[in-house]
């Protein structure tokens, strides 16, 4: 079979940006792949919001990012994948890939004693999509589950309290500087958990892995921490190489980001962080640019995407 290049960009957004982790990942992976990342943190954060409305921001993102000719998306938000995935991907011609079944597979196959903890915003866990999808795999695992929102705030807090010397020095495993008022959320959210006796616990959300360094402190060294992020990079190449889309080799990769907030120089400062270097400066996008998609049929978006390819 004769073998093609394609270098259309990658399209990888969440409510935020911690999906940048996602794409540090997939970066990382592939090096040649271009990315364009959206962070909609003028609606972060998902958590909270209905299943239907988070569908809804879902459905009209992948449009955006389509229209900037991405031949493949990823949902780098756990909220949104459980809310919107299935539908995007009867939506849209391009491959779509979640967040959630990349760590429950990773989490199924690593864990021995068959208790496997979900750790995840409200929607996420509301949803039960982990343990649907972990059971799939496998039948005979017992997945405790537990909502986690604050470490969300945490993860912001942090990193805007990571800016000074001191704080630098004690955040620079994890990027995010922890104080002891940390720990003790940690300690309630988690404890249960712990007494559960798993062996691995899903950080069921793209903010967590920056979290790492206090959760695996309070669950212990012997508990398995599980991030999709790798998994979802892995997915990735395997679907483009499959599909014949890998960028060629001399490709020069491009990375764009955007943002839904006006404050694009927080994003700046903060994505550059979980990114793990200097990121572009943001570009804003008014929410008018992505609600204009909202009254777009299946077949449209069908047409859209299949005009990208």
């Amino acid at each position: 079979m004769a073998y093609s290049h394609d270098n259309a960009p990658i399209g990888i957004f969440d409510s935020g940006f911690g999906g940048l982790t996602v794409a540090r990942e997939i970066a990382e992976e592939l090096p040649n792949e271009s990315i364009v990342y959206f962070g909609d943190t003028a609606r972060c954060p998902y958590g909270p919001r209905s299943q239907e409305e988070v569908d809804g921001f879902v459905q009209q993102i992948c449009h955006w990012l389509l229209d900037r000719g991405v031949k493949l998306l990823v949902i780098a938000c756990n909220t949104a994948t459980a809310a919107g995935l299935e539908h995007a991907q009867k939506n849209f011609a391009v491959p779509v890939i979640g967040a959630v079944e990349p760590g429950a597979r990773a989490a199924a196959r690593a864990t021995k004693n068959r208790r496997v903890g979900v750790i995840a915003t409200k929607g996420t866990v509301e949803s039960e999509c982990y343990p649907r999808a972990i059971r799939h795999i496998d039948a005979g695992i017992t997945v405790f589950s537990t909502a986690t929102p604050k470490f969300v705030d945490i993860v912001e807090q942090g990193i805007r309290m990571s800016k000074g010397p001191i704080e630098d020095l004690t955040s620079r495993a994890s990027k995010v500087y922890i104080r002891p008022a940390f720990q003790e959320i940690a300690q309630d959210y988690l404890e249960p958990l712990r007494r559960c006796d798993i062996d691995t616990l899903v950080l069921g959300c793209t903010h967590y892995p920056m979290l790492k360094a206090l959760i695996g402190g309070v669950v212990g060294h012997s508990v398995l921490l599980v991030s999709s992020a790798e998994e979802m990079a892995k997915d990735v190449r395997e679907t483009l190489t499959l599909r014949g889309q890998l960028a060629s080799p001399d490709n020069v990769a491009t990375r764009e980001f955007f943002t839904s907030s006006d404050e694009v120089e927080e994003f700046q400062s903060f994505g550059s962080r979980v990114f793990n270097q200097e990121i572009c400066r943001p570009t804003h996008i008014d929410l008018s640019c992505l609600e204009k998609y909202g009254s777009m049929s299946c077949e449209s978006g069908l047409q859209d995407a299949s005009n990208t390819q």
